[in-house]
């Protein structure tokens, strides 16, 4: 069992994939928990980061393909809110 905390912002820290089978259990900024499945949790972190790249113009591996400059390719923050788990 894993047991996340949400910050005040509403974001939980989860920088790569949980295994699909393991609870994961949130604490909200409330006060109030909820267990996730580690796959939907994956679910979540995959949609987020694509619309990271959608926004930053990057292709679906994380690449810019225009100009070169640095430009992070990753996201280490999701939003979540209580009921997500379903």
């Amino acid at each position: 069992m894993i047991q996340l905390q949400q910050d005040s912002e509403g974001f939980i820290r989860m920088k790569r994939h949980f295994p699909a089978s393991t609870p994961v259990t949130i604490v909200f900024s409330d006060g109030s928990q909820e267990v996730f499945a580690g796959g939907r949790l994956n679910e979540i972190y995959d949609e987020a980061l694509a619309v990271y790249r959608a926004q930053n113009q990057l292709d679906a591996k994380g690449f810019s393909r225009g100009p070169q400059k640095k430009v992070q390719t990753g996201i280490e923050f999701v939003a979540v809110r209580p009921g997500m788990g379903q």
